[in-house]
């Protein structure tokens, strides 16, 4: 996934995530947004975890 943040006016900045947008009244908040989800596309998921053990 492609994440890009983007300075709209200077009370508005943008996330872009691939194709999809997500608005803040600040770069913190953009910046806090875009950590966060960085965090946790990165974190383990169940999931996979539980298709790991099946086939192994």
């Amino acid at each position: 996934m492609k994440i890009l943040i983007k300075e709209l006016s200077k009370s508005q900045w943008q996330v872009r995530l691939d194709q999809h947008t997500v608005t803040f009244r600040s770069e913190a908040e953009a910046r806090a947004f875009t950590r966060t989800l960085e965090a946790r596309l990165q974190a383990p998921h169940q999931i996979i975890d539980r298709q790991q053990r099946a086939a192994g």
